[in-house]
């Protein structure tokens, strides 16, 4: 990837931050390769990060927010945490190894390591044939902009050496695109060690580079590319342009287009961002009138716009993750009633995962990251095979305490 290293630098515009996330992504890369391949660490790799980390905690900062620019002038105010906190988690794995490492994680959570020792008590003995995911929340630690949500080199290691060791099909599904912003741009895996099965799970990326998508209706994907034009378009607007900027930005998916209207700290005024709403409705509206085609989902913080599928009674539906994980099934031969299967999730949105993993096998197993008993009881009525656990660390560390010796 050639040279990776990361000088501090003075960051004081989301351009600058966004590019400096992108040096970081590289540089975790490289580190991830020679740990897996059991290279000395150049000293210099980990001096990157640190100039990273120094370079983010010197951003000024405002009533304890860190503030950075939008533009030529317009202020966001923002929370670093993750980005932050997940370079201090690498510093420290890179200097004192593995085991001080999750010494280090235990002083950071409450019970982690009871909810460890369960995790991998249940699922020591099992070879999985398909480990299916979530990403953001699961497996990787929640962050306020995804274009920043940059793969840990802990993360990587962990979970590479689960797909490889204990698993045959290892599936990452997400809601953001494979690329441009996607995935693949902030994850820090080896290629061709995960499946990443992107736009929930409507385009992927195989275990060989080969990519794929679910098939869509010619007229529904010409619906899809006008939206998308007339949003570019939109977007383009100095009043606008700064939605691409937070939280989600604008994320171009397949068979679904994404674009903020706020982000989680909430710096866009609420009238401004109720006007964003509007105006996404009647860009929708204008070219779907009778709501056949298209449905608007509004987090508060996204608005997704997805493209509808004909349901079983010819009713158009959404495109959840039981259809996503029937696709993959199909079209990468995963064998799911071959089993034993694990489906780890984070939401209601992925218990759908589990229903179709259980309709083909009742050799499933699922690991929940929640602190949501409803949602904890929920999962167990639908798996009696479920951990459930708080945080993703505490889930990418069982997974990675079970491969440590295979």
């Amino acid at each position: 990837m050639g040279n990776t290293a990361i000088n501090k630098q003075k960051i004081r515009s989301l351009k600058e931050f966004y590019s400096l996330m992108a040096q970081t992504r590289a540089a975790r890369f490289k580190l991830v390769d020679n740990i897996l391949k059991d290279a000395k660490i150049p000293p210099d790799s980990i001096e990157s990060l640190q100039n990273a980390l120094a370079s983010l905690e010197d951003i000024p900062m405002e009533e304890g927010l860190k503030v950075l620019l939008i533009d030529g002038s317009e202020k966001t105010h923002v929370r670093l945490v993750y980005e932050i906190e997940e370079l201090k988690k690498d510093i420290f794995y890179l200097e004192n190894g593995e085991e001080e490492f999750i010494q280090y994680l235990e002083k950071l959570y409450p019970d982690f390591r009871t909810q460890v020792d369960k995790g991998i008590t249940e699922l020591q003995n099992l070879q999985f044939n398909c480990f299916i995911t979530d990403r953001d929340g699961t497996i990787n630690n929640y962050c306020g902009r995804y274009r920043s949500s940059v793969q840990s080199v802990y993360n990587s290691v962990f979970l590479t050496r689960f797909a490889r060791n204990k698993t045959e099909n290892p599936v990452i599904m997400t809601s953001a695109p494979l690329e441009s912003t996607g995935i693949v741009d902030v994850s820090v895996n080896p290629e061709k060690t995960f499946i990443y099965a992107a736009s929930k799970g409507r385009e992927y990326l195989d275990l060989s580079g080969k990519r794929g998508v679910y098939p869509i209706e010619d007229n529904k994907q010409k619906l899809l590319n006008r939206l998308n034009e007339n949003l570019d378009n939109f977007l383009k607007q100095s009043a606008y342009e700064k939605f691409t900027m937070i939280g989600s930005g604008i994320q171009y998916k397949f068979g679904q287009t994404t674009v903020a209207r706020q982000d989680i700290r909430k710096s866009i005024p609420e009238d401004e961002s109720e006007n964003m709403l509007n105006k996404i409705r009647e860009i929708v509206t204008e070219i779907d009138p009778e709501q056949k085609n298209f449905k608007i989902v509004d987090t508060g913080l996204d608005l997704e716009i997805i493209l509808t599928i004909e349901s079983s009674d010819a009713k158009p539906k959404d495109f959840d993750k039981a259809d996503a994980v029937k696709f993959l099934d199909t079209a990468l031969k995963l064998d799911l009633t071959k089993g034993p299967n694990l489906i780890c999730g984070d939401t209601s949105s992925d218990i759908p995962m589990i229903e179709a993993s259980m309709e083909k096998t009742e050799k499933t197993w699922s690991v929940f990251v929640t602190k949501e008993e409803r949602l904890a009881e929920k999962v167990r009525n639908v798996c009696a095979k479920s951990v459930i656990v708080h945080q993703p660390d505490i889930l990418v560390t069982i997974l990675g305490l079970l491969s440590k010796n295979s």
